[in-house]
C-alpha cells in the first residue's frame, strides 16, 4: 500500500511536469513560427541590403526582443534539471555485458521515469538555446551592417568649399529655400489669416508681451535675487546663488517659447516656417545652456569660478564661448532652411565652411587659453618641473585637443570630407560642454555636502568632492559615447552584455552576483566587527585572560569572520569555484616561488597568535631592535622604540630568530647598576652603604632582597655591583637613574672618593720643542713614566 502511494505521487508528479512542459513548449512554439517569419527577412534583407536604416532598427528592435525571451527560456527550469541530473547520476549506470548483475527493476524504473522528465525539461530549452544563438548573430550582422554604412557615410566625399565656382550656386539655394517658405504663406488666403488672428488676438498679444518681458528682464530679476541673498548673508549662499542662476536659463527660455507659440498661433508662416520656428526655443535653450556654463566655469566671482584664470582671459573665454555659440545656431538654422529644398551638393558644404571656421577660430583661441591653465596652488618652479594635478592636466589636454580639432576641420572640409569634420567638431564643442557642466554640478553637490556635514567650503577639497565627480563622469559616460557616434542601440546592447554577465569555466557571472556578494560580504564583515567590539569591551575583559591573549582572540576572531564571510558571499551569490581549479594550481605554482616570504609572514603570524610567544604590550628585543610590541598582524609586528618609532618586523624573523621578551608572564625584572671606589676604602662599608641605597628605592623588591656584590680589583678602582629585582621592569632606567643620584649623593657625604683613570705624558725628546738640553725621564712610584 506504501509503495502504491508512492508511485501514485510520481505519476501525479510526473504528469503535471509533462503538462507544465508542454504548455511551455507549445507557447515557445509559437514565439519560434513568428520569429522564423522575422529571421527568414531579416536574413535576406542583410544579403541584399535593400533596407533603410530605420528598417533595420525596428527589425533589430523585435529580434532583440525575441533574443530576451529565448534567453529568459533557455534559463528555465535550471534547477529542477540540476535536481533531475543528480538524481539519474545517483542511481549509477546501467549495467552492461553478458556477465552483468541484472539491475533491481525498480531501480532501472525510476532512472526511466526520470530520463523521461529530463528530456521533457531539456527540449523546449534545447529549442531556446538554438534560436537564441541565431538572435544573437542576426543581431550582430544588423550592427555590422549599420556601421558600415556610418563609416561610408563619413567617408564620403562632398564638393570643396574652396572652388568659388560653388559660391554662387550655394547662396543661390539658400535664397531660394527662404523664398520658399515665405511663399508657403502667400498662399494662404488673407481674410482666413485675419479670421484666425482675430479670433487669438488676445493670446497673441498676452504671450508676445509675456515673452518680451521675460527675455528682456529675466536675467536682470535673477541677477537682483542673487544680490539679495548676499545681501541679507542667506545660509549656504554658494548653494542659492547655483539654484537661482538657473533662473537665468529658464525664465528667458520661458519668453521665447511663449513668443514662438504667439507667432505660430498668427498662422503668418507656413508649415516649412512654423518648422523653423519650433526650433527657436530649442535654439534659445542651446544658447542659454552654453552661456550659462561658461559663466559658471569663467566666472567673473573668483570665489565662484570653476577654473581660476585671470579676469582677461575668463572674459575672453566667454566671449569665444558666445561666439561658438552663435555660430552653432547660425548652421543649425541655415541646414534647417535648406532641408527639404532640394539643394544642390556643393551648397551645404559651402554653408557649412563658413559657420565651421567661426566655430574653429573661436575654438582654437579658447585652446589656447585652457593649454596654459595653471592652478594657483601649483607655482612655476626655476629649473624643476612643478606637480601638476589630475585636474589641471585634464585642463590643458582639453585645450590641446581643441587646438587640434580646430585646426584639422577646415583641411577635412576642403578636402571634401565633410561627414569626418562634421562627426569631430561638434562632438569635441559638445564634450567640452558637458565637461564644464560635470565640473558645474560637482561643485554644487560639494557645496550641498558641506553645508549639510557643516564642512563648508573646507568640503571641496574632501574626498567627497572626488566622489561626486566620478559618479558624475560614469553617468555622463553614455551621453558622451552617443555624441561620438554610438547608436543607442549599441549602448543597450552593451546594457544586456553587461547583465548576462561573462562566463568563468562552466560558470557565468552577472551583475547580480556581484551584488549578492557585496551584500553578503558586507553584512558578514560587519557582524564580525560587531563581535570584535563586544568582545573587547563587554566580554574578555571579565575574564582571567591576559591582555595579550584577550588581543589574540580578538585578532584570530577577525581574520576567521572575514573568511567565512567571503566563503558565503562566494556560496550565495552562486560563483562556482571548481572551474577555477586549475587557475588556483597555476597561482599556487607562482606563490610557492615569487611569493614564498608573504606566505611564511603570514604562517608565523598565526604561530604568533596561536602560541602567543610575544603579546601586544611586551618589551622585546630582536634583531638588535628594543621596545614595546604595538600590533601583531598576519604578515609583520610592529614596535615602538624607546626614541618612538615604529619598527616593522616580519613575523618570520619572530618565529625563527632569538626574541628577548622582557615582560612575557610578568613585569618583574633585575637592573644593575655599577661603581668604583677608590683603593683603599673600607669595602664593607661601602656594601652597607649601597645596600640602604637599593632598599630605600620603592620599586625594589625585598624579597629578593637587593644584593651587593664586589665584582673586581680594577686598573683604577674597586669595582662594585648593585643588583635589584624590580617589581615593573618598565622602570628600570628611572630607577638606575635615582640609584645613581642617590650613590653620587651618599659618597659625597660619606667623603668616598670614586676614582677616574689619570695618565701621564711622556716625552722622549723634548728639547725638539725648546731647543734645551736633554731632559732625563724618571719613574714615579705608581710605576708611570713621567717628565
Amino acid at each position: 500500500m506504501k509503495n502504491l502511494l508512492i508511485q501514485s505521487v510520481l505519476a501525479i508528479g510526473f504528469v503535471v511536469t509533462l503538462v507544465t512542459a508542454t504548455f511551455a513548449q507549445n507557447d515557445l512554439s509559437e514565439d519560434l513560427e513568428r520569429y522564423n517569419v522575422l529571421a527568414l527577412r531579416a536574413e535576406e534583407s542583410i544579403l541584399n541590403d535593400s533596407l533603410s536604416d530605420e528598417t533595420f532598427e525596428a527589425i533589430r528592435e523585435r529580434i532583440a526582443e525575441y533574443r530576451a525571451e529565448f534567453d529568459a527560456a533557455r534559463n528555465a527550469n535550471a534547477g529542477r534539471i540540476a535536481t533531475l541530473r543528480e538524481q539519474i547520476a545517483a542511481l549509477g549506470t546501467p549495467p552492461e555485458g553478458e556477465n552483468a548483475v541484472p539491475e533491481d527493476p525498480s531501480i532501472a524504473a525510476k532512472r526511466e521515469d526520470l530520463t523521461a522528465q529530463l528530456n521533457a525539461l531539456l527540449a523546449p530549452v534545447q529549442k531556446a538555446e538554438a534560436s537564441f544563438l541565431e538572435a544573437d548573430g542576426l543581431v550582430r550582422q544588423i550592427d555590422q551592417l549599420l556601421r558600415d554604412r556610418q563609416t561610408n557615410k563619413l567617408l564620403t566625399i562632398s564638393p570643396t568649399p574652396l572652388n568659388p565656382v560653388h559660391w554662387p550656386q550655394a547662396w543661390a539655394d539658400l535664397r531660394r529655400a527662404t523664398v520658399e517658405i515665405w511663399a508657403q504663406n502667400d498662399q494662404k488666403d488673407g481674410a482666413e489669416r485675419w479670421d484666425k488672428l482675430r479670433e487669438n488676438g488676445l493670446i497673441v498679444v498676452l504671450s508676445m508681451v509675456i515673452g518680451l518681458v521675460l527675455i528682456v528682464r529675466g536675467r536682470s530679476w535673477a541677477t537682483k535675487i542673487v544680490g539679495r541673498l548676499e545681501r541679507f548673508g542667506a545660509r549656504g549662499f554658494g548653494i542659492w546663488r547655483f539654484l537661482v542662476s538657473l533662473l537665468r536659463i529658464l525664465i528667458p527660455l520661458i519668453g521665447l517659447s511663449s513668443v514662438a507659440l504667439s507667432i505660430g498661433v498668427t498662422g503668418i508662416l507656413g508649415q516649412r516656417g512654423n518648422e523653423v520656428l519650433m526650433l527657436v526655443p530649442i535654439i534659445g535653450g542651446l544658447m542659454l545652456g552654453f552661456r550659462w556654463v561658461a559663466e559658471r566655469v569663467f566666472s567673473k566671482a573668483d570665489d565662484e569660478a570653476l577654473l581660476l584664470l585671470s579676469q582677461l582671459a575668463r572674459k575672453k573665454a566667454r566671449s569665444y564661448v558666445s561666439v561658438i555659440t552663435v555660430a552653432i545656431i547660425i548652421d543649425v538654422v541655415l541646414t534647417q532652411i535648406l532641408e527639404g529644398s532640394d539643394p544642390a551638393p556643393s551648397t551645404v558644404p559651402v554653408i557649412a565652411f563658413i559657420t565651421y571656421l567661426i566655430i574653429c577660430f573661436a575654438l582654437y583661441q579658447l585652446g589656447v587659453i585652457l593649454k596654459g591653465y595653471t592652478e594657483p596652488s601649483e607655482p612655476e618652479q626655476i629649473g624643476a618641473e612643478a606637480r601638476v594635478s589630475t585636474h589641471t592636466k585634464v585642463v590643458r589636454s582639453i585645450g590641446i585637443g581643441a587646438i587640434v580639432v580646430s585646426c584639422l576641420t577646415p583641411i577635412l572640409i576642403g578636402f571634401g570630407y565633410l561627414g569626418v569634420a562634421e562627426a569631430m567638431l561638434q562632438p569635441y564643442v559638445m564634450s567640452i560642454v558637458i565637461f564644464g557642466l560635470l565640473m558645474t554640478l560637482q561643485r554644487f553637490l560639494t557645496d550641498v555636502y558641506g553645508a549639510i556635514t557643516g564642512q563648508g567650503i573646507q568640503a571641496r577639497d574632501a574626498l567627497m568632492s572626488v566622489v561626486f565627480g566620478m559618479v558624475l563622469l560614469l553617468l555622463a559616460l553614455p551621453v558622451l559615447a552617443l555624441l561620438w557616434g554610438a547608436r543607442p542601440t549599441d549602448l543597450s546592447e552593451l546594457w544586456t552584455a553587461v547583465g548576462r554577465g561573462f562566463a568563468v569555466g562552466e560558470s557565468r557571472i552577472s551583475p547580480t552576483d556581484f551584488l549578492k556578494f557585496a551584500i553578503i560580504f558586507v553584512v558578514g564583515y560587519v557582524l564580525t566587527r560587531l563581535i570584535q567590539s563586544m568582545l573587547r569591551s563587554n566580554v574578555l575583559p571579565k575574564t582571567k585572560i591576559d591582555i595579550g591573549g584577550q588581543n589574540a582572540i580578538v585578532s584570530g576572531l577577525g581574520y576567521v569572520g572575514i573568511f567565512l564571510a567571503a566563503l558565503a558571499a562566494i556560496t550565495g551569490a552562486g560563483i562556482d569555484l571548481s572551474s577555477l581549479a586549475i587557475v588556483a594550481g597555476a597561482l599556487s605554482v607562482g606563490i610557492g616561488f615569487g611569493l614564498q616570504n608573504i606566505v611564511s609572514n603570514f604562517v608565523s603570524g598565526i604561530i604568533l597568535l596561536i602560541e602567543r610567544p610575544i603579546s601586544q604590550g611586551d618589551w622585546i628585543e630582536v634583531g638588535g631592535q628594543m621596545g614595546y610590541v604595538r600590533d601583531i598582524s598576519v604578515r609583520s609586528t610592529r614596535i615602538e622604540t624607546f626614541d618612538r618609532t615604529d619598527v616593522i618586523v616580519p613575523n618570520a624573523d619572530l618565529v625563527s630568530g632569538t626574541v628577548t621578551n622582557y615582560t612575557r608572564g610578568n613585569t618583574v625584572g633585575r637592573v644593575i647598576v655599577s661603581v668604583g671606589v677608590a683603593y683603599g676604602t673600607d669595602t664593607r662599608r661601602v656594601d652597607r652603604i649601597l645596600r640602604e641605597i637599593a632598599e630605600a628605592q620603592p620599586m625594589v623588591l625585598s624579597t629578593p632582597p637587593p644584593n651587593i656584590v664586589f665584582m673586581n680589583f680594577g686598573a683604577d678602582a674597586l669595582e662594585f655591583e648593585v643588583r635589584m629585582m624590580l617589581r615593573d621592569v618598565n622602570w628600570m632606567m628611572i630607577v638606575k637613574n635615582d640609584v645613581n643620584h642617590a650613590i653620587a649623593e651618599r659618597f659625597a657625604a660619606e667623603k668616598i672618593e670614586i676614582p677616574f683613570a689619570q695618565r701621564d705624558l711622556w716625552i722622549r725628546n723634548p728639547e725638539a720643542l725648546t731647543g734645551a738640553g736633554p731632559l732625563k725621564a724618571t719613574k714615579t712610584p705608581k710605576g708611570k713614566t713621567a717628565t
